[in-house]
């Protein structure tokens, strides 16, 4: 899956920075200064891609304890519902992240570890988060056509 992938590398990249980091620290004093930034960015990444795989399969974060306990009718209610408001959520949160993105490239703001453009780093939050939404989408698809097992696959 794609989303696994990009989680996997986002990964291996903050391992390595911070490793480079910790040796060079040790024997000269010295850090580099674009780790901070570069892992940020990364955690932000692998956050976002593992929630669009977490919806893709249904795993995402949720609390069934008494939704479990009800028929399987206000169960697919129940999950409809969630995916609605989660649809709703990540739908802001690209509108508001291309906005910020906008906003960064407009005004020309760079970094201040590496001094790069901003908007190199916040781009990615509007592009993750339609990942995310179409994800959502696939899922909510799958609820309403009742390709999903309520009884079980919540």
């Amino acid at each position: 899956m794609l989303e696994e992938r990009i989680a996997g590398v986002g990964m291996a990249l903050i391992c390595a920075i911070s490793l480079a980091n910790v040796i060079v620290r040790y024997f000269t004093n010295y850090s580099f200064g674009f780790t901070e930034e570069v892992s940020v960015f990364l955690l932000v990444a692998i956050t976002l891609t593992g929630t669009a795989a977490a919806f893709t399969r249904g795993r995402h974060l949720a609390m069934t304890f008494l939704i479990d306990k009800m028929p399987v009718g206000i169960r697919r209610t129940a999950l409809i519902f969630g995916l609605l408001v989660s649809l709703l959520m990540f739908g802001a949160m690209a509108w508001y992240g291309y906005l910020l993105a906008f906003d960064d490239y407009d005004m020309g703001s760079t970094s201040m570890g590496i001094g790069v453009p901003s908007w190199w780093y916040t781009a990615w939050l509007p592009v993750l988060s339609v990942l995310v939404c179409l994800r959502i989408l696939g899922r909510l698809r799958r609820a309403l056509t009742g390709q999903i097992n309520y009884a079980e696959d919540l």
